[in-house]
């Protein structure tokens, strides 16, 4: 076992340091994927940080002991010599890594999804690295722009489609865990990390905080401007409008108050009552309430 785990440990340090040559940020991680090194503040008397991102010079600070740098990379693999596998720090220049994680222990087909998200909001997911993990999912790797900060969410996207963003990671190809090896797909390993899709990205930020917004702006409080939002839409843009307002109901706490008036403006931008229904009631699924 112990001789498993020297090989172990030597493979995740020599992939380690392939991902850092490509400008990939990396930490050592443990076979229950968690980062191997443990705070160093974990049992340090109560003056000591306990927001510490690394300024006190030690290891065990998770993603923020994150590197490029070759000889860093093998000090803090040195430090955890039981480390089997890498993680990967997402958010990061230059790549600004975005991951986005198809689980396949829920209940829910996360590829069909992802498949809808894409359909509904026109989006295609470009050819990318690609990670098989050993339960059978699907980690998607994605550049973001530097100015956009993308958060780490779980199932906030769809039930089964897991973010993973600034201050998260990724476990890296060739790391071995309790259940086995995470590899890349074929055809994917030599492919640079892709833009992350303009109409997909701007799902995965945050909702700007509701800092009392001018009338008739779309999310305004009473609805008018998701109204007016809707019915601006030209033909092509109408379905995602609608959707998009919809959502945004709903997570407003308006959207069955707002039902009769999205359906009227559905229909005078050229929508049948049917359609309508059917794509505010996605938008109800999709925010997890009850058409």
């Amino acid at each position: 076992m112990a001789t498993t785990d020297r090989r172990a440990t030597t493979l995740a340090l020599a992939h380690a340091l392939s991902a850092a040559e490509r400008g990939l940020a990396v930490i050592p991680l443990s076979r229950t994927k968690l980062p191997a090194l443990r705070s160093p503040h974990r049992t340090g008397p109560p003056t000591e940080p306990l927001s510490c991102h690394g300024e006190c010079g030690r290891f065990g600070h998770g993603v923020h002991d994150a590197s490029t740098d070759p000889a860093r990379i093998r000090e803090l693999f040195a430090a955890a010599p039981w480390a089997t596998g890498y993680g990967i720090a997402c958010g990061l220049p230059p790549h600004h890594l975005v991951g986005v994680d198809l689980d396949t222990k829920s209940e829910t087909d996360s590829s069909a999804a992802l498949r809808e998200l894409a359909l509904r909001h026109l989006f295609t997911i470009p050819p990318t690295v690609v990670v098989l993990t050993p339960s059978g999912g699907r980690h998607l790797w994605l550049t973001g722009p530097p100015d956009a900060v993308v958060p780490n969410s779980a199932g906030r996207l769809a039930p089964g489609i897991d973010i993973r963003g600034a201050g998260g990671y990724l476990v890296g190809p060739g790391s071995r865990t309790r259940h086995g090896v995470y590899t890349t797909a074929p055809g994917t390993s030599h492919l640079p990390p892709a833009p992350c899709p303009p109409a997909l990205l701007r799902l995965l930020l945050p909702p700007p905080r509701p800092h009392h917004p001018p009338p008739g702006t779309p999310g305004t409080p009473d609805g008018r401007g998701l109204l007016h939002f809707v019915l601006a839409a030209h033909e092509g843009q109408r379905n995602t409008r609608l959707f998009w307002a919809a959502c945004r109901a709903y997570e407003n706490g308006i959207g069955p108050a707002l039902l009769g008036p999205l359906l009227q403006a559905a229909q005078a931008t050229g929508l049948t009552e049917r359609e309508a229904r059917t794509t505010i009631a996605s938008a109800a699924r999709m925010t997890g309430h009850r058409p």
